[in-house]
């Protein structure tokens, strides 16, 4: 089934089951027990398919990226965090930072895993008993903190307002009983630049619940991250960034594609230049 968060058209959230004869309202808990009513959606504005307990990430995970990006192949998933705050909607705008300024800003197409129920200590063989769903998500990020300005970690440069599209719809395992099958790809403005499917992961969706499930609790929904394909902009040459104006496209198949156009982060308030930084706060790289 196929999932999805809305807004009607007063101004409430609601979930609905997206089948082959429509969109239809969803009563109930959906990580717990609901059923899918005959009542029509009336959708108003599409939102993130969840809100996210936490927002998990797995870095270097496919082996053609570590390539490309001249990775070491990791002994153990690697983990970073996103802000729960980057999360966006579909078709709503990933704003390139300005106040405090990022100007080499790249997509990653990413699977992302939803966990359902509460999680600690689970067995690889068991993992996919946990999982809600999956959805598309781009994970977003600026390479300049990511690279020159962090001090070796992560989370600074991926949790950004806007940086965590998710969407549009979350499908349920029934009709992804293998996600380590999929194709996975980028379109920038048409032009695709990321093509491969998530069996060149490093670290399958079992394996990664297990690693991050162990001694740790994953309360229901936690949003995994499991890492993107090889094609990201700042192993191109020339580099290709994200610019306003742009269109991000995100598919992954039997889910579908999560869009968003690409803006500048709106002047601050208090500030006279929106390209400048804010006063007390000059960062060299």
């Amino acid at each position: 089934m196929k999932v999805l968060r809305y807004l009607d058209a007063d101004g409430a959230v609601r979930f609905a089951a997206r089948l082959a004869h429509g969109d239809f309202e969803i009563e109930g808990d959906i990580f717990g027990h609901f059923e899918v009513t005959r009542r029509p959606a009336a959708i108003s504005r599409l939102l993130a398919p969840v809100v996210p307990a936490q927002i998990l990430c797995v870095g270097m995970n496919y082996r053609r990226h570590a390539e490309e990006t001249k990775g070491r192949i990791p002994e153990f998933p690697v983990l970073f965090m996103k802000n729960i705050a980057s999360v966006q909607n579909p078709g709503d705008p990933i704003l390139l930072p300005r106040h405090l300024r990022a100007d080499e800003v790249d997509y990653e197409c990413e699977l992302a895993v939803v966990i359902g129920r509460p999680a600690k200590n689970v067995p690889r063989a068991r993992a996919l008993e946990y999982v809600l769903g999956y959805t598309c998500a781009n994970d977003v990020s600026a390479r300049d903190w990511q690279l020159r300005r962090s001090g070796s970690q992560w989370c600074r440069a991926k949790s950004f307002d806007t940086f965590c599209p998710l969407g549009p719809v979350l499908v349920t395992p029934d009709e992804i009983p293998d996600p380590g099958i999929l194709g996975i790809r980028t379109r920038l403005n048409g032009e695709t630049v990321q093509d491969w499917t998530t069996n060149d992961m490093i670290f399958d969706v079992p394996t990664i619940i297990e690693f991050l499930s162990g001694s740790t609790t994953l309360p229901p929904g936690t949003v995994i991250l499991t890492g993107t394909p090889h094609g990201v902009g700042m192993a191109r040459e020339p580099k290709l960034w994200l610019k306003p104006g742009d269109h991000v496209a995100i598919e992954i198949d039997g889910i579908g594609t999560l869009e968003n156009p690409v803006l500048e982060e709106p002047r601050s308030l208090g500030s006279a230049d929106p390209d400048a930084p804010a006063p007390g706060h000059e960062i060299s790289p």
